[in-house]
């Protein structure tokens, strides 16, 4: 890899002015901010594996995105599918995070892998201070212990991503590291002005003349 893919590009600094007291009450509301999050489900009852089969058999197996809206923004929204509190799965969470033209992700490191499909758009990661560029099509691997961060390389295009990570599995096991180094942005930049995810599901998957 060539020097230039190894220098980190500086995030924007927002254009909303420095309102310390606003940006931290919505800073608390975003989801990795969250106090009472359920990272894996205690199981209770009769030792009983028929009676955890009928329950699981019970549950919805198909999940409506029309029904779970995204959270978040104003640069970085997430629709989570599925995750543990949602009595469907243990050991995996699935999200879609929808960046908006320039954004950045929050940066953060944490045991477990994931897995990043692109679903539209183009950009790229910084992991362990390399870059890796992505488009539509591609997948982004995020290793164990890597100190990760996500580009949209577009300042006129919303980017897209389907993630799918172990994490639940891993703090079942009682590997519990993760550490933030910078918070998911709360201001918008200028080149977000205005966005709003797209919450209507189409097919984002290399639509017809490309984003």
């Amino acid at each position: 890899m060539d020097d230039d893919a190894r220098v980190t590009k500086a995030a924007p600094t927002g254009a909303m002015g420095h309102n310390s007291e606003a940006l931290d009450e919505k800073r608390a509301t975003m989801y990795h901010n969250k106090k009472d999050r359920v990272f894996v489900r205690g199981i209770q009852g009769e030792y009983n594996v028929k009676q955890e089969l009928d329950r699981l058999r019970a549950v919805p197996r198909v999940r409506k995105a029309k029904e779970l809206g995204f959270i978040d923004g104003p640069l970085c929204f997430s629709r989570h599918y599925v995750e543990p509190k949602d009595g469907i799965t243990q050991t995996f969470h699935m999200h879609l995070e929808e960046y908006a033209p320039g954004a950045f992700s929050q940066k953060h490191g944490h045991v477990n892998e994931a897995a990043f499909y692109i679903l539209d758009g183009k950009g790229y990661e910084i992991h362990d201070g390399i870059r890796y560029d992505w488009e539509a099509g591609d997948i982004a691997i995020v290793h164990n212990n890597c100190v990760h961060q996500h580009f949209n390389a577009q300042t006129d295009k919303p980017a897209r991503a389907l993630v799918i990570k172990t994490k639940p599995m891993y703090l079942f096991l009682n590997m519990l590291f993760q550490k933030t180094v910078q918070e998911r942005p709360v201001e918008v930049t200028p080149e977000a002005e205005g966005f709003v995810a797209r919450e209507i599901e189409e097919d984002f998957n290399h639509p017809k003349g490309g984003y």
